[in-house]
């Protein structure tokens, strides 16, 4: 009897990637398929189609079955043994929707093991294009929905007239190929959808009527992200040599399954530091703010994960650095080392494209009697610069109800990662201790420690008992004494002081 194994799939903008892992959590198979390298027929750029208007961002559906037809076959000319998987599960990127044709769900349930899956499926979908996180073109709709107005009739002129009867978000239709049926949505990418009800964990009556008519009976009942769906379909034994026994576990959305590979606990905050900053926050009580998501928590149904993104990440650092620093990172490193914590009280906030959180732009520099000045020394810009940016990651993550306990650890990834001095910053500003994580695979990894957690969550096994034997992160820095006396005062001021840059937005001049 071969060794059992699990499978984490993750299928993503540009690329779709396979992990196998075994019982011992170590990786014995990776692989993937890049959407514009190896099926150029489709033509996409990034994994997608950017329409004329700009806003319209779509991607094929046949190509993301057709790259799961690619990795499977390549997994059997590598002799890859798929009966010794025991349970699978995956990712999607968040936000996008497909849309299964009427009687789709036959040909899923019958398909033929002699044909590849995306010539069987190739008429089963009433929109061939899914639109996809990056499109912003439904602006209208979604004030619609706010106000809950007129939006029913508007969005129905768009949807009624297809003969659609099952919308599937990419996770879920996903997993609707390996299950050969239509798989719910589960809770965690459910909850980016504008349409659940997190604390209850069923759709909301009001969104969904404000958006279109009989749309509950065609997104079928959310599920927790921990179930499983089901044996594997037929197919798959018949074509490749599943066992019949394989499970499949809910599928769901990328940054939950990120969320669970990095092995986030209670209490802890993931910082992903690159082109734009990101937090993953694991919250007991939220309290939603008009900036953030709010999902539930992939691996704990009675708790909640959050999401920040800050836009002005790497390159406003990258950007200073080469301003200030003569494009070296040791000079940056050394005019942080240079000054001291607090930064005699100089603060500043900067945003050299439009922030998110908060929305605003321009740099803003203030002296310690809160007074707007139009510069600081270089080595006080760098430490500004710094500060300022995770002391908003620490402010806007405590609106959204996370609190730092004793027991909190911060796991840093991404470029800036790897700069012990600016990580010491973020250790005393949050006031816990720093470690690094490599997450190049996070969501994949996430993707096959779920598929284990699925089979065992009925026994109410937590992620983090099956997850005990994976790689520890590695500490890197602890805070410094005295800081969290130092920055508390700070901290308000610097909320304080945004609120100012937010509604009174004369800046300095972006350089």
């Amino acid at each position: 009897m071969a060794a059992p194994c699990f499978l984490g799939w993750d299928f993503s903008t540009q690329q779709l990637k396979v992990i196998a892992i075994d019982e011992h959590l170590r990786v014995i198979y990776e692989d993937n398929v890049h959407f514009d390298k190896d099926l150029p027929e489709f033509k996409t750029q990034g994994g997608a189609y950017v329409h004329s208007d700009r806003l319209t961002v779509t991607s094929p559906v046949l190509m993301w079955v057709k790259a799961l037809d690619m990795i499977l076959e390549k997994m059997k000319s590598s002799g890859f043994n798929f009966a010794q998987v025991r349970a699978l599960s995956g990712a999607g990127q968040q936000h996008g929707s497909v849309y299964w044709k009427k009687g789709s769900i036959q040909t899923l349930k019958n398909a033929s093991p002699e044909l590849p899956l995306h010539q069987l499926l190739k008429a089963c979908f009433a929109v061939s294009n899914s639109p996809i996180w990056m499109d912003s073109s439904t602006a209208s709709q979604c004030s619609n929905l706010e106000k809950a107005v007129g939006g029913a009739q508007r969005l129905a002129a768009i949807t009624g007239s297809r003969a659609y009867e099952r919308i599937s978000l990419v996770s879920s239709f996903a997993a609707s190929l390996f299950l050969g049926a239509y798989a719910p949505i589960d809770y965690s990418d459910g909850s980016g959808m504008n349409l659940l009800q997190i604390w209850e964990k069923v759709w909301s009556a009001s969104c969904l009527d404000a958006c279109a008519p009989g749309l509950e009976e065609k997104l079928g009942s959310p599920v927790p992200s921990h179930s499983v769906l089901g044996s594997i379909s037929p197919y798959y034994i018949q074509r490749y040599g599943f066992s019949p026994d394989c499970k499949v576990v809910a599928f769901t959305g990328d940054n939950p399954a990120s969320l669970a590979g990095m092995r986030l606990q209670e209490g802890d905050i993931a910082i992903s530091l690159g082109t734009s900053d990101t937090l993953f926050l694991w919250i007991q009580e939220p309290t939603p703010a008009l900036e953030g998501h709010i999902l539930c928590n992939p691996v704990d149904s009675q708790t909640f994960m959050a999401l920040l993104c800050f836009k002005n990440g790497s390159l406003m650092r990258e950007r200073i650095r080469d301003d200030c620093a003569s494009g070296s990172w040791d000079e940056f490193s050394k005019a942080l080392s240079s000054t001291v914590a607090g930064n005699n009280g100089n603060l500043g906030f900067y945003f050299d494209v439009m922030e998110i959180t908060p929305e605003a732009v321009g740099i803003h520099r203030f002296n310690s009697d809160n007074q707007k000045v139009s510069d600081f020394p270089k080595e006080v810009e760098i430490r500004a610069l710094i500060e300022g940016q995770f002391m908003a990651k620490r402010i806007h993550a405590e609106k959204l109800g996370y609190k730092v306990m004793p027991r909190t650890r911060i796991l840093a990834t991404g470029g800036a990662s790897h700069n012990k001095k600016i990580l010491q910053v973020l250790s005393d500003v949050f006031n816990a201790p720093v470690y690094t994580i490599d997450t190049a695979n996070s969501a994949c990894l996430g993707s096959a420690y779920r598929a284990i957690h699925g089979l065992l969550a009925e026994t109410n096994v937590s992620l983090a008992d099956v997850v005990k034997l994976a790689p520890e992160p590695r500490l890197a820095v602890t805070p410094t004494t005295g800081a969290e006396e130092l920055y508390r005062p700070l901290l308000k001021r610097y909320a304080e002081l945004e609120q100012k840059v937010i509604y009174n937005p004369t800046s300095c001049p972006v350089k």
